[in-house]
């Protein structure tokens, strides 16, 4: 499926007959123009399409922070439980 970056909101509609589902980018007024002139399609509720910090934070961080973090274990005793 192609990305296509847009202001407009992305609808699921499907077709009842055949079980096809698809996703439209498009305005309030032209979805309700599409099921309109579309008897047999309907939309489709989903779940919004969020991605949000995806792997480790620490592996994102520089050189500089990963030193201190170093520093800190350093001194901070035997049974820390702080990972680098």
């Amino acid at each position: 499926m192609e990305q296509v970056e847009s202001n407009m909101p992305t609808y699921t509609l499907k077709d009842t007959k055949t079980q096809e589902k698809w996703d439209v980018i498009c305005s309030w007024n032209e979805l309700q123009d599409i099921l309109d002139a579309m008897p047999d399609v309907i939309q489709v509720l989903t779940t919004p399409k969020i991605v949000s910090n995806q792997g480790s934070l620490l592996g994102k961080t520089d050189d500089g922070w990963k030193d201190n973090l170093k520093r800190i274990k350093d001194g901070s005793g035997k049974n820390n439980t702080i990972k680098i």
